[in-house]
C-alpha cells in the first residue's frame, strides 16, 4: 500500500477512535472500514470528474456555439442563457441548486455535498476550458451533443452524484405524490421543449427532444439500464450485518429470506432490498465495509408500490 494513502487512513482511523461510539470496536475494523470509504471516494471522485469533462466537451463542443438546447435543468439554463446576458456556468449553479437542497432531504447529505461538488466543477469547465468546435451539423450536432452530456450525466450518477437536477425533482415529487419518476421527468421535459418551441422555433425544439433522446438514452446505457428502482439481491456470511447496514445507515427496508446454496445445500440467508439508482454507490460502500465478496445482483424495477419504499428518516 502507498505510504501516503496508508498514512491518511490511519490518522482518519486515530480521529474516529477518539469518538465514544468507536470505543468498543477494534482498530483493525475501523481500518479496514476507513480504507473502503477511502477507496470508494476515490472511484467516485474519477467518475465524477470523467462526467464533468464528457458534460463539457458535449455543451462546448457540440451544443453551445450551435444554440442547441436540451431537456432538465440544464435545458433551463441554456435558454436563459440565449436570451439572456448571464454566463451559462453560472446559470448552472443557480438552476440546480434547489434541486440539489431537495436533495439533501430526500436522499442524502453526502449526495448533495458530491453533487454540488460535481455542478460547481462543470461551472469551472464550462467557464474556463476551450474545447474545440466538432462540427456544424445539425443531426451530428443533436445525436453526439446528447451523447456526451448524457455519458457525463451517467458517469456522475456512477459516482453518486448528479450534474442535473431533474431527477432529484422527479424522486421529491414522486415521494409526496402518486406520480411515478418516469411521469415527473416527462411532464418536466414537455413543459421545457415548449417554452423552447415558443421562445426559439419548433424546429428548435424538435431539435431539442432528439438531444435529450440522445442524452437519456446514454444514461440508462452507462449505468447498465437501470430504471427508477434497482432490486438487490445480496447473499453473505454476514448477511445480518448488512441487514443491519441497510436500516440504519441507509434507511432503507429489507427482507430476509432464506434458501439453499446449490453446491452443498446448506441453508443461507438472502437479503433483498429496493433502492434508487442514486443510492447504489452507497450501497456497494456499505456492502464492502463488511463483506468484499458479498453476491449481489440487481436488476431494474420499472416502478414499485406498498411497503416502505419512500425512504424513511434516518435516526
Amino acid at each position: 500500500m502507498n505510504s501516503l494513502f496508508k498514512y491518511i487512513i490511519t490518522q482518519t482511523v486515530k480521529k474516529r477512535l477518539k469518538k465514544n461510539k468507536y470505543k468498543s470496536v477494534r482498530f483493525e475494523q475501523i481500518f479496514l472500514n476507513v480504507k473502503v470509504e477511502i477507496n470508494h471516494i476515490f472511484r467516485d471522485s474519477f467518475f465524477i470528474l470523467l462526467g464533468v469533462l464528457s458534460a463539457g466537451f458535449g455543451l462546448k463542443g457540440f451544443l453551445l456555439p450551435n444554440m442547441f438546447l436540451d431537456g432538465g435543468a440544464m435545458g433551463i439554463s441554456l435558454i436563459i442563457a440565449e436570451i439572456s446576458i448571464i454566463p451559462l456556468s453560472i446559470l448552472i449553479v443557480a438552476i440546480n441548486l434547489p434541486f440539489l437542497i431537495m436533495g439533501r432531504y430526500s436522499i442524502s447529505r453526502q449526495f448533495a455535498v458530491r453533487s454540488i461538488i460535481a455542478i460547481i466543477l462543470l461551472a469551472v469547465v464550462v467557464h474556463f476550458i476551450p474545447f474545440p468546435l466538432v462540427t456544424e451539423d445539425k443531426l451530428l450536432i443533436a445525436v453526439f451533443g446528447g451523447f456526451f452530456l448524457g455519458l457525463g450525466i451517467g458517469l456522475a450518477i456512477r459516482g453518486g452524484s448528479v450534474i442535473d437536477g431533474t431527477e432529484v425533482l422527479a424522486i421529491f415529487i414522486s415521494r409526496r405524490t402518486s406520480m411515478s419518476i418516469g411521469d415527473v421527468i416527462l411532464v418536466f421535459n414537455v413543459f421545457i421543449f415548449g417554452i423552447a418551441a415558443y421562445v426559439f422555433s419548433i424546429e428548435v425544439s424538435l431539435y431539442a427532444m432528439l438531444t435529450y433522446l440522445a442524452a437519456s438514452k446514454t444514461v440508462d446505457f452507462v449505468v447498465s439500464g437501470i430504471e427508477e428502482y434497482v432490486g438487490v439481491t445480496i447473499i453473505s456470511e454476514k448477511s445480518e450485518e448488512i441487514r443491519k447496514a441497510i436500516l440504519e445507515k441507509m434507511g432503507r427496508g429489507c427482507t430476509v429470506y432464506y434458501g439453499k446454496k446449490g453446491h452443498s445445500s446448506e441453508d443461507t440467508e438472502i437479503l433483498y432490498t429496493l433502492i434508487t439508482r442514486l443510492e447504489l454507490a452507497k450501497l456497494h460502500t456499505e456492502t464492502d465495509k463488511i463483506d468484499k465478496n458479498a453476491f449481489i445482483v440487481m436488476h431494474s424495477i420499472k416502478d414499485a408500490k406498498g411497503g416502505m419504499i419512500k425512504k424513511r428518516a434516518l435516526k
